[in-house]
């Protein structure tokens, strides 16, 4: 059985994915601070929910999906009712492994993962690392559990600051992109649904074209960038304007304030 702790947003996007790729609702259980959160949950998707020390008795698979403020209080919580054979997942952007072993009993397996807010259209980034005493096995756990819910991709946990800052981030920065372009076409004197529709196409044609060619993005903007063309015109103002290294820049600031949170 898979408890879900904390079925919020993102614990109940993996929630619906987990239901839509077949498991049967008796195989889960989640956990919501509110009752009528609750109450949601079980006629939304037919599940039952418990307490979070009901959920950490029963599951033999815990997902904790909680902020991470809480996720202290929430360990202290079901510590008691943990047994030797449960996996943990965590959810909780900025929460190290060795926390969560720290709380639990010892070699409690725990496999970190970072995903980003298209879990709830199915198209998302995860990112998993496995805690000291976390194997083979658990790593494919997990990849079972996320995989209905996007990509899941494995990789050191000294690199998971950096993948929240890329990926967990990463949709901020295209919405961002998305506005000015917007704002672009309207000063071209373009409806903004007419702008806004040009633009969405552009970036979803663009994205599969990236995925499915497997062409290096270099090689796919040169395609488009034809000599003394439109397309080098705009590229040289993005080069003048440095936004290059402000992409830099600002993808590093987003890891640096994931340690600072992280660290207290």
């Amino acid at each position: 059985m898979i408890a879900i702790l904390g079925a919020g947003k993102m614990g109940e996007a993996l929630l619906s994915g987990v239901l839509r790729a077949g498991r049967r609702p008796s195989e889960l259980v989640a956990t919501a601070r509110r009752e009528e959160r609750a109450v949601l949950l079980r006629e939304r998707y037919g599940i039952e929910t418990v307490s979070n020390a009901d959920a950490a008795a029963k599951a033999e698979t815990l997902v904790i999906a909680v902020k991470p403020q809480d996720m202290g209080a929430l360990l202290d919580e079901i510590r008691p009712h943990v047994g030797g054979d449960r996996m943990v997942v965590s959810m909780a952007a900025g929460i190290p492994t060795a926390f969560i072993e720290e709380r639990l009993p010892a070699g409690t397996p725990v496999v970190r993962v970072m995903s980003n807010t298209p879990v709830h259209v199915d198209e998302a980034m995860s990112v998993i690392s496995a805690g000291s005493h976390a194997g083979e096995e658990h790593l494919k756990l997990a990849e079972e559990l996320l995989s209905p819910v996007g990509k899941v991709l494995r990789i050191p946990e000294s690199l998971q600051d950096g993948a929240t800052a890329l990926s967990g981030s990463g949709p901020a920065y295209f919405y961002y992109l998305v506005e000015a372009m917007v704002d672009a076409g309207i000063l071209l004197g373009m409806p903004r649904a007419a702008a806004l529709e040009m633009v969405i196409q552009s970036a979803v044609g663009a994205a599969v074209m990236l995925r499915d060619s497997g062409e290096h993005p270099v090689l796919l903007r040169e395609a488009v960038t034809s000599p003394g063309g439109t397309t080098i015109s705009a590229i040289r103002e993005l080069e003048r304007h440095g936004v290059r290294a402000a992409v830099l820049e600002a993808i590093e600031a987003a890891r640096n304030r994931g340690r600072e949170l992280a660290g207290g």
